[in-house]
């Protein structure tokens, strides 16, 4: 029986996992075109990539990973990783009564044939992806998949050029009428950066996000003074994180 590996809502209340929840949950959509909208959320485990300022390190940052994150923490992967059968997922979303699903990560579609099951059984969702934007849906996934949120690192994430930014992918996300392009944005240099992924890869500009990077209020709308000016100049749009002002930096929100 095919299985996905999921975060967790809270650590495990022992080094063996024992009582950890799986983040499941309903809430609305706080980031990108979909935001303020009512959805039940799927948080998946794992990551190919690594930003320094990841606010959802413990789906990858485990003990043994040597990758760098600004906090310098560690997760133990036993406490903060679930592993379920799809029929077990799919009881869980069905339970909170949502019409739209938001799959996000970590990189949900490393687990793309496990996601493309879930959505099989899951025909009446529309269904939301968050991805980095450098791995490709299996087609068995792809044909049931409403919006994708793609959401390319810049070099201020930490990640390789190489690794994060792969032309193929973000060409096709480009042709896509279904990607939308979210860019996390610490500086006003940061746009120059999508501004030369835009030319490059022909994207349009009204599926363009700017966000501010932060994990609290103060932090994003200090940012945000600067961004919509930005927005303006260059006909992008501009995401808040609506979910940091609701609930704080909080896992299962």
């Amino acid at each position: 029986m095919t299985q996905l590996v999921l975060a967790t809502e809270d650590e495990g209340q022992s080094r063996s996992g024992a009582g950890a929840k799986p983040e499941i949950f309903a809430s609305v959509q706080g980031e990108g075109p979909s935001a303020g909208m009512p959805v039940a959320f799927v948080r998946l485990s794992r990551c190919n990539l690594a930003c320094v300022w990841c606010d959802t390190a413990y789906t990858w940052h485990f003990r043994e990973d040597e990758r760098p994150h600004r906090d310098g923490v560690t997760f133990e992967r036993k406490a903060n990783q679930v592993t379920l059968d799809i029929a077990d997922v799919v009881q869980r979303i069905a339970a909170l009564g949502q019409k739209r699903l938001v799959i996000t990560g970590g990189e949900p579609l490393l687990q793309g044939a496990g996601l493309a099951e879930l959505a099989q059984a899951l025909p009446d969702m529309r269904i939301e992806i968050e991805t980095n934007g450098t791995v490709a849906a299996p087609a068995r996934l792809d044909i049931h998949v409403d919006q994708y949120n793609v959401s390319p690192k810049l070099a201020h994430s930490g990640n390789p050029a190489q690794l994060a930014l792969i032309a193929e992918r973000l060409d096709s996300y480009a042709l896509d009428d279904r990607a939308w392009f979210k860019f996390v944005i610490a500086s006003p240099a940061d746009v120059d950066e999508v501004l030369a992924l835009q030319r490059a890869h022909a994207i349009p500009p009204q599926r363009i996000f700017l966000m501010p990077e932060g994990t609290d209020s103060a932090a994003l709308r200090t940012r945000e003074e600067w961004l919509v000016p930005l927005c303006l100049e260059h006909g992008y749009r501009l995401s808040d994180r609506l979910h940091i002002h609701l609930f704080g930096d909080t896992r299962g929100t």
